[in-house]
């Protein structure tokens, strides 16, 4: 008799470690490919050149580098000196090479590639409601080898 109500009270805490698990996975999951939408919106952006979809993740000021331009600038000016830049640089693919996250930030430093060549871009992405914002945004031309 005590075997078997052990044994039911063992397979029970069993049950409920794996609903705990599951839902546990069920809201975390979410979350997750929240994440990486964004950043799949922010690379294919990025390979079509679509200065308005980056635009759309831009904080209202933003940190921007690109060649001999380098200030901090509306999110409306941002968005003309990349549409400047992409009408001169066509890209062709972007992909990222390493990215890393914290609660509340992350960045992707990815490869550029252009009719003009490739540029090395770094971004920096800030949370904050849970909604994300590219605070700064670097194009570094690479060395032609």
């Amino acid at each position: 008799m005590v075997r078997s109500f052990t044994s039911v009270v063992v397979k029970r805490c069993e049950k409920r470690g794996f609903l705990v698990i599951l839902y546990l996975f069920m809201v975390t999951c979410p979350f997750l490919r929240a994440q990486e939408t964004i950043t799949d919106d922010l690379v294919n952006a990025l390979k079509t050149g679509s200065s308005v979809t980056l635009s759309q993740y831009f904080d209202a000021n933003i940190a921007l580098a690109i060649m001999d331009q380098d200030d901090i600038y509306s999110k409306q000016q941002a968005e003309l000196i990349l549409k400047n830049f992409f009408t001169k640089n066509t890209p062709s693919n972007f992909v990222i090479l390493h990215r890393g996250a914290t609660e509340e930030s992350e960045y992707a430093i990815g490869n550029l590639s252009t009719s003009n060549g490739n540029f090395r871009v770094t971004l920096y992405i800030k949370r904050r409601e849970n909604k994300p914002f590219v605070h700064r945004i670097w194009f570094e031309q690479e060395d032609a080898d």
